[in-house]
């Protein structure tokens, strides 16, 4: 469910007033062009710089509302115009989703206390695109989640968590739509104030707040928000961008269902996940995202790399984002029946931890589940669409027009009769809790070739063995005859031709 909305909506303020914020520049109000749940949203224009095209908006709500002053002070304490620049500096990231604060104010209309606070204009929301479409590409998906967790890896860093990610919450930059940007911090939650983590306490009377489809399962329980709730409501959010639905839609009224619903779903992970997929596509990257999520002790910095190499195994460059369902798509597919391996794990309380904030109750370690995951070999096909995709590594397919003829000489009736072929596809190391990057897929026609007829056993993959296995190749009954019959017919035309030239 929504938060519980105990605020009035502000009495509109005129087209044209002049607010005067803090630092004394002013600001005439435009039309208005939206509303939430707590304040107004109007077109702004610097009163010093005429502009028609207005690229500032300004956010107004009754000054004793919550959400704006929560929003403010996020703003104020984490996301300064220097701050961000910086940040983007030193990830060397091109933009970062984290709209522009330009300064904040109080005034009065008839009698009201207001509060404003001016942001640069954005763009139109993802949710008006996904009510288009019904569903994104999985390319724009998995760029969003990319996007989106460069954003909170930077508001985690500044002590905060947004707890309220979802597509009307994203929206395209004005100026310049392939760039999204997650806005509304108004339930934004300082976790960790003063480097200190809040501790994990469920209260049953704060159950169930946030947006019922995507709120975490520690919100369900009414546990203060913490940075593994914002990736786990992430992971919810692509799940039904991709898929069109999620698996508690039809319980939206029943907060207790849709909380067992979504325990079930994490508790039966990856398979769960998988067997989400829409025909034609993959939920691949995103099973093994919410395994690595739901890995997370509940004071546990996520590993952001790891997470978007997962949703970016290739490090491909991004595109421009495509909200057309029936565009072509150039997404990293991948098999719909490829399978996760992952231990079943369970959400972990840091009070569970005695100041060991990767530590369960049984007193199995972080290190101790890590290393029974390395020791697990996980298995799972990779993408043919992803190979195809990434033809740059040419390095892997140095002998690929050589394995396609064998492939073709596999098809020949001489050769299929004396071998009984099988195939081991190369399966990558899906550990989640493996602190090792995750390995780049190979081409999908890159097999290792084993053969159990009489020649023994001939691996393809090695250079030095693989002429041999074409010259040891052996011939069925049928085509022995065929070979004497002829031959034998050419060596007494031979004969003939020269006992004929001799006596001649």
């Amino acid at each position: 469910m929504a938060p519980r909305n105990k605020y009035r909506l502000p009495v509109p303020l005129p087209e044209g007033k002049i607010l005067e914020d803090m630092e004394g520049n002013r600001w005439a109000l435009g039309k208005m062009i939206g509303s939430g749940g707590f304040g107004l949203i109007y077109l702004a224009f610097p009163t010093n710089k005429p502009n028609k095209d207005a690229r500032h908006v300004i956010k107004v709500e009754y000054q004793e509302n919550g959400p704006l002053f929560s929003e403010l002070k996020f703003y104020q304490r984490a996301a300064k115009r220097e701050y961000i620049h910086k940040w983007i500096g030193q990830r060397k990231l091109d933009y970062l989703g984290v709209p522009v604060f330009y300064g904040f104010g109080l005034t009065d209309f008839k009698g009201k206390s207001y509060r404003f606070m001016v942001m640069e204009r954005l763009g139109m929301d993802l949710q008006k695109h996904l009510d288009q479409n019904g569903t994104f590409k999985k390319s724009t998906v998995l760029q969003l989640g990319i996007r989106m967790l460069d954003v909170l890896e930077y508001i985690h860093e500044n002590e905060y968590v947004h707890s309220d990610i979802k597509a009307a919450n994203l929206l395209l930059g004005y100026t310049n739509p392939d760039r999204v940007y997650l806005a509304d911090y108004g339930l934004s939650y300082r976790y960790c104030p003063n480097g200190i983590h809040k501790q994990y306490q469920e209260n049953p009377r704060k159950g169930h707040n946030g947006t019922i489809e995507f709120t975490s399962l520690d919100a369900h329980k009414g546990v203060a928000p913490s940075r593994r709730s914002d990736v786990e409501i992430l992971g919810y959010c692509m799940l039904r961008w991709l898929c069109g639905k999620l698996p508690w839609e039809t319980n939206l009224g029943d907060p207790v269902a849709v909380q067992t619903a979504k325990t079930n779903l994490l508790d039966e992970l990856p398979d769960s996940v998988l067997a989400w997929a829409p025909a034609g596509s993959s939920c691949y990257e995103l099973a093994q995202f919410l395994v690595c999520v739901h890995n997370l002790a509940y004071d546990e910095k996520p590993d952001y790399q790891k997470l978007k190499k997962i949703l970016n195994p290739d490090g491909a460059p991004f595109g421009p984002l495509e909200f057309s369902a029936k565009a072509p798509s150039v997404s990293v597919c991948t098999p719909t029946h490829q399978k996760v391996d992952s231990p079943r794990v369970t959400t972990k309380p840091a009070n569970e931890f005695s100041g060991k904030p990767t530590e369960k109750v049984s007193g199995e370690t972080s290190a101790a589940r890590r290393k029974e995951h390395e020791e697990r070999p996980a298995r799972a096909p990779r993408s043919t669409a992803a190979v195809q995709e990434n033809s740059r590594r040419g390095n892997i397919y140095e002998y690929s027009d050589l394995l396609s003829d064998m492939h073709s000489l596999r098809q020949t009736s001489s050769y299929m009769s004396s071998q009984r072929p099988y195939y081991k596809p190369y399966t990558p190391n899906l550990d989640c809790t493996s602190r090792d990057p995750v390995r780049k897929p190979r081409s999908a026609s890159w097999h290792r070739y084993t053969s159990t007829g009489d020649m023994g056993v001939t691996d393809l993959e090695s250079p030095s063995r693989l002429w041999p296995s074409v010259f040891q190749l052996t011939l069925s009954e049928e085509t022995k005859a065929d070979v004497y019959y002829y031959g034998l017919t050419i060596f007494c035309l031979l004969t003939l031709v020269c006992l004929a030239l001799y006596f001649l």
